[in-house]
């Protein structure tokens, strides 16, 4: 039995590697089968179960069949030992269960640098923050303050660890509340992204802090790995805040995920004249956001999130669109 979970782990972590975050066809055949017998089926030929189209199995097999490495587990093992990084699989009594509300596009593993205790707190008790990276003074001030009180609630301050928004958040929360905040990376843990935000997730980490990825070491940011990225962030948290957001920045997918897993959202609204605003407003003119001023706000839509059971999954859309013109996604 132990035997047949370390293969059980050795091939998520192959996965994980061979596959691109959120890979539906990934997702459904370890669902299916257990990641063991996927990998195999990327080398053998073997029929693909009923519910995976044969022309996309097909591609499936031919894109990951190449990217094979005999020494792959080797060398994440020993990066995950030079780094000091763990690894959770949903097998573990840590694994976050509101990740599996993302159904087959839920996270193959994650890479974690840190106290992975911070997951472990109740849904209401964890909040993203999110907004724009080119923040104006304005919303840097507004995540410091909220960041701030929230975390000296007890709430875990979740984010994205990019400049603007996401940096002041996190450093807000370090600062008033050591190891109240949690960096989801779309970078493997060994080279975190942005490099100008190094010594920020060192003090994340050394602090009591959480990173965390679902890339294995080694791994490059990506556009596709930050647009999926998002949908951790969405579905970890209890209530997504944006602080600032222009009329089409990547910071409103984030929110547009937490809608459609049913988790409330909020939105900071700003000078009607502010462009880095005119997606936060957009967000509240459309009802997928009630609009936030303050901490108490943000608590509101915590503890109303208080009941959910995490049991229900959601259709997830990486390419969701509003009912105008849908986010550019820029990262």
């Amino acid at each position: 039995m132990a035997e047949s979970k370390d293969d059980e782990r050795d091939a998520r972590m192959t996965l994980a590697a061979l596959s691109e975050p959120g890979d539906i066809v990934t997702g459904t055949l370890v669902a299916r089968l257990g990641a063991a017998e996927t990998v195999q089926l990327i080398t053998s030929g073997g029929r693909l179960p009923n519910g995976v189209d044969p022309a996309e199995g097909e591609l499936w097999r031919r894109r990951l069949a190449p990217r094979i490495n005999p020494g792959q587990i080797d060398r994440i093992r020993s990066e995950m030992e030079r780094h000091d990084l763990q690894l959770l699989t949903p097998e573990d009594i840590d694994w976050p269960g509101e990740l599996q509300q993302l159904g087959s596009s839920a996270p193959i593993a994650l890479w974690l640098k840190g106290d992975p205790s911070r997951l472990s707190a109740p849904l209401p008790g964890r909040v993203t923050i999110v907004g724009a990276r080119a923040a104006t003074a304005y919303g840097s001030q507004v995540a410091t303050e909220l960041a701030s009180e929230l975390a000296s609630q007890g709430r875990v301050i979740l984010s994205g660890g990019a400049y603007g928004i996401d940096g002041a958040a996190h450093r807000a929360a370090t600062v008033s509340y050591p190891g109240s905040t949690v960096a989801v990376l779309a970078s493997g843990l060994d080279r975190v992204y942005p490099a100008g935000h190094e010594l920020l997730f060192e003090r994340i980490e050394q602090s009591g802090g959480l990173l965390v990825s679902e890339l294995p070491p080694g791994s490059a940011p990506t556009r596709w790995r930050f647009l999926q990225r998002n949908r951790i962030l969405a579905a970890l948290s209890g209530a997504t805040v944006v602080v600032e957001a222009g009329h089409r920045s990547g910071s409103l997918n984030v929110a547009g995920q937490a809608h459609s897993l049913g988790r409330p959202v909020g939105a900071v609204p700003g000078p009607v004249t502010s462009a880095t605003s005119a997606g936060c407003h957009r967000l509240i003119q459309e009802g997928i956001a009630s609009l936030v001023i303050d901490a108490q706000d943000v608590t509101d839509l915590l503890d109303s999130s208080a009941g959910f059971s995490g049991d229900r999954t959601f259709a997830y859309s990486p390419t969701r669109r509003f009912s105008r013109t849908g986010p550019d996604l820029r990262f």
